[in-house]
This record gives structure tokens, C-alpha cells and sequence, in this order.
């Protein structure tokens, strides 16, 4: 019997943060992955996230460059003109210190 509570005890201590990435959601709906952007326009950053236990708010990175900070849950973000080539446009959950949690969605652009 002492063997299961121990078993029992284990299979808890890794079910909890598995259950908080689960509920952690990130959807991009514009720019689509692979859209083909215009240098000249400006251009805006749709979403939807659900940000799970863990999670406070979301950071956006173009390129790998923090650009911004996201409080809102639902809605859109100015990415201004991207320069003419390839891009990768990021939005990472975060926690209250800033550190990421492990869900990040990502599209790739191209400008022309």
C-alpha cells in the first residue's frame, strides 16, 4: 500500500504543470503562416489566447526581437512595415516575472 501513495504521489507532482500547459492556447489568425506581406503597408498582429494557469500575459517577438507586451486576451497589435524579406512573428505566454511557460505560437511571413 505504501508503494501506491508513493506512485499516487508521483504521477501527481507531474499531472499539475502538464494540466497547465493543456489549457494554455495561442491562436494567430493574421497574418496566416506563409502569407506573402506588402513592404509599403502597415500591417497588424490578430489573436486569441488563453493563457492557463501559468500564465499572465504574452510578449511579441518579430524576428526575435521583443517588440511588445500583451495584457489583452483577444484582439490586435500593430506590427507597423516590415522590412522587405523573411520574417517569424512570435507571441510566448508569460508569467508575472516575464518568463516564458513553453507555449509560443509563431507565423512565417514573407515581405515584398
Amino acid at each position: 500500500m505504501r508503494n501506491l501513495s508513493m506512485l499516487v504521489l508521483v504521477f501527481t507532482g507531474f499531472a499539475a504543470p502538464l494540466a497547465v500547459a493543456a489549457e494554455s492556447k495561442i491562436e494567430i489568425s493574421s497574418p496566416v503562416n506563409g502569407a506573402k506581406l506588402d513592404a509599403m503597408e502597415q500591417h497588424r498582429l490578430f489573436y486569441n489566447i488563453t493563457p492557463g494557469g501559468a500564465g499572465d500575459h504574452m510578449h511579441v517577438y518579430v524576428d526575435g526581437e521583443e517588440t511588445a507586451l500583451l495584457r489583452q486576451m483577444k484582439g490586435s497589435h500593430p506590427l507597423g512595415t516590415l522590412a522587405p524579406g523573411k520574417h517569424e512573428i512570435c507571441i510566448k505566454i508569460v508569467n508575472k516575472n516575464h518568463t516564458p511557460i513553453g507555449v509560443e505560437r509563431c507565423v512565417k511571413v514573407t515581405t515584398e
